[in-house]
């Protein structure tokens, strides 16, 4: 083992494919884990949901990206918490923002409740489905508390923790888990809570507004990307989450941002054309190489970090439009 774990200057390892994006920051990779936190009633389960939409139909849904490859298109997904009814209600949630029919399961779906089982037979069955399952790319956990049975125990929380990064690790998969905030303050529940702000590649914190009540507002308390500008939804007359218009938030985060004065028109132009020259972009990571290739060809070196928030931008702006997994540019957008 010792031999097989080393690891040389000269081995070729491939970056970690990026499949889960948030404002144009990438949240989620093929081999690590992530999670919502969140106080009760804070519409954690609703920001799930536009997760599992966006996983479905590998597209965009509120400020999610999903871009899963081929063969890591199925979805296991596991509630610990609800009844089937409630459970049902997710899944219809999820399809209808997906845009997907009600008629009919999804064949990429598998959706388990596993309310009346015992944290042990909830963790065995998981690791089952996960082993047996082909083609998974997205696992999502809601409530990963109840996957041990005591949620302040170090040595059980390390073993269900470890569990996750073996999951990810083995199968190469993606798992978004949600784990619920103490009521007294924003800190995660439990030793587990605390292992899983230290392991996971991203962290998101669903919370309320303070300012509106039918506000919920998103934002990355833990990540290893580049972070993100937070964005807020309101669920509409449908029970469906969507953008949050106008809304202003009470605390401005101190995020950069890339400004539309630093470059014109003209200039934005010049090398947009140079980068779609070849047509669609397909990949959100395949849309930043190229665009930092233009760029510099036009006199505008940026790094990595600035190239992702150009992205964010021009996308933004609609100078370029994400459909069906691919990127393109729209010429008449000045005009």
């Amino acid at each position: 083992m010792w031999k097989t774990h080393q690891l040389r200057i000269t081995d070729e390892i491939a970056k970690a494919p990026e499949v889960l994006f948030c404002n144009g920051s990438v949240i989620g990779t093929l081999g690590n884990f992530s999670a919502s936190t969140g106080k009760a009633k804070s519409k954690k389960t609703f920001n799930v949901s536009a997760i599992l939409a966006a996983a479905l139909t590998n597209g965009e849904v509120l400020r999610y990206i999903a871009e899963f490859p081929d063969d890591k298109r199925n979805i296991l997904y596991f509630d610990t918490e609800q009844s089937p009814h409630h459970c049902q209600r997710v899944m219809k949630r999820a399809l209808q923002l997906a845009g997907l029919s009600l008629d009919s399961h999804p064949d990429n779906l598998f959706f388990a409740q596993l309310r009346a089982l015992t944290p042990d037979v909830r963790l065995e069955l998981i690791d089952n489905a996960i082993a047996t399952t082909p083609n998974v790319g997205l696992v999502i956990i809601d409530g990963i508390r109840d996957l041990m049975f005591d949620i302040n125990n170090a040595i059980e929380s390390s073993r269900l923790i470890n569990k996750l990064m073996e999951w990810t690790d083995k199968y190469q998969i993606h798992i978004h888990t949600v784990l619920h905030l103490n009521k007294s303050d924003d800190n995660v529940r439990g030793h587990v809570g605390t292992e899983l702000n230290n392991k996971a590649e991203t962290v998101l914190q669903v919370s309320k507004s303070t300012t509106d009540s039918e506000v919920t507002e998103v934002s990355a308390s833990c990540i290893r990307s580049m972070d993100f500008p937070p964005f807020a939804f309101s669920v509409n007359e449908y029970g469906l989450p969507e953008i949050a218009a106008d809304y202003t938030f009470a605390r401005q985060q101190k995020i950069q941002t890339f400004s539309y004065s630093e470059l014109t028109p003209e200039q934005h132009r010049q090398a947009l054309e140079i980068a779609f020259a070849d047509g669609e972009i397909k990949g959100c990571q395949n849309c930043e190489d190229r665009l930092k290739k233009a760029y510099a060809a036009c006199g505008f070196p940026f790094g990595d970090g600035k190239v992702t928030k150009l992205k964010s931008f021009l996308m933004n702006k609609r100078m370029i439009v994400r459909s069906n997994g691919a990127y393109k540019y729209d010429p008449d957008f000045y005009y």
